[in-house]
């Protein structure tokens, strides 16, 4: 029984993540609690910070594809165990506002509960994405 509990886990943060690269807002909505809480570290670049229910996901989501350019080189890995399910990728990028590129190497921890994600929390290069998004000083007298 655990055992399809967890592959069943698996399934559907697979598909919240083909929601969001299909820019399925309906889909990433109907897979995420009302309560979701997306945690992104970091500080100096766009994304950072603690996104809580629908209307915050709906916001950040929306802030990065508009600031931020990423594609993924090979498909991310899933592990999985009881109600966590990890997913271990690489992204490659740049930041909009600064034209910088980055190389991001992440793990997002998921639990899921009830069928739905209830907490996001990424581990992230943040400092990579931070010097990414540095705008150049301005020497204007």
């Amino acid at each position: 029984m655990k055992d399809k509990i967890t592959q069943e886990n698996v399934r559907i943060v697979q598909a919240f993540f083909a929601a969001i690269g299909g820019a399925d807002k309906q889909g990433v909505l109907a897979l995420v609690a009302e309560d979701i809480e997306w945690i992104i570290p970091g500080e100096d670049w766009p994304l950072a910070g603690t996104h809580r229910g629908h209307k915050e996901l709906v916001a950040v989501l929306r802030k990065a594809s508009e600031e931020v350019e990423m594609t993924y080189p090979k498909p991310p890995e899933f592990l999985a165990q009881g109600d966590r399910v990890f997913v271990i990728g690489v992204a490659t990028g740049k930041i909009k506002a600064t034209n910088k590129p980055f190389k991001d190497d992440w793990v997002f921890d998921i639990t899921v509960r009830n069928g739905k994600l209830t907490t996001i929390r990424e581990y992230i290069d943040t400092q990579a994405l931070a010097r990414a998004s540095e705008m150049p000083i301005s020497h204007k007298a």
